[in-house]
């Protein structure tokens, strides 16, 4: 394992750390900041870019979701999200995790990590470019887990989306809303579809669509589609085109 990949390990066991070992009641609070991403920030979003910044600086500059641009240009970059999943977090809904993608100068992906901090998955891809699983504190690592035959998709903002929501229940789609995305393109292997509607950044999926680059991958403007099987993937990206033209 590489230097950069030892120190996001180490970084995700103490992250997971202070989500289940410490008392973090005084962090369960909006703060008033608007973070680079536009959301306003929660005590514990400052606490997870805090312990990110301080393992991960040395690999090169942070462009993080809560306070942007962090330390000088160096040509590398780490883009991250300090808490995929922050409203889950905050109402103690075990879905939150961590997203890092490590880039060059130019913007190619050299390193992309999830980490579910909720029950300890980390996905990343290897030096030989696969897709690996491992947990945090454990020194095992396994190709992902794959579902043979899931019966549910993952729509993210289905909340946002009704006209979306209805031509899947038409068709017959049963699908979840679990509310993190990076997390929820990691676990595209497990459901039927990932489906994302609305403006995508590249905090959130930068590093889960490297995740997912074996996958059939269909991006537009407006929405995000991924899935293992390519006639699903087409299916909903068909059903989700139609939809928005109603709007």
């Amino acid at each position: 394992m590489t230097p950069f990949y030892e120190a996001c390990m180490l970084a995700c066991e103490e992250l997971y750390a202070l989500f289940h070992y410490s008392e973090l009641n005084s962090l369960y609070h909006k703060t008033g900041q608007i973070g680079a991403g536009g959301d306003e920030s929660s005590g514990i979003d400052l606490a997870a870019e805090k312990i990110l910044v301080r393992h991960l600086s040395p690999f090169g500059q942070i462009i993080s979701e809560e306070s942007g641009v962090i330390g000088e240009e160096e040509g590398r970059k780490i883009i991250i999200d300090p808490l995929d999943g922050s409203s889950n977090a905050l109402s103690r809904f075990p879905y939150f995790g961590v997203s890092i993608a490590h880039t060059d100068a130019e913007g190619n992906l050299h390193d992309a990590l999830v980490c579910n901090l909720a029950n300890r998955d980390i996905f990343f891809v290897n030096l030989e470019g696969e897709l690996r699983q491992t947990k945090i504190g454990s020194d095992e690592v396994f190709d992902p887990y794959s579902a043979p035959e899931p019966e549910i998709g993952i729509f993210e903002k289905a909340y946002a989306n009704p006209k979306v929501v209805e031509a899947l229940n038409r068709a017959g789609y049963k699908f979840r809303s679990p509310g993190a995305v990076a997390l929820s393109l990691a676990y595209s292997r497990n459901a039927k579809f990932f489906l994302f509607v609305g403006r995508y950044r590249d905090y959130d999926f930068l590093a889960g669509l490297a995740i997912c680059k074996d996958l059939t991958i269909i991006k537009d403007k407006e929405f995000v589609v991924v899935s293992k099987d390519e006639k699903i993937a087409k299916e909903i990206e068909k059903l989700t085109r139609e939809a928005l033209n109603q709007e």
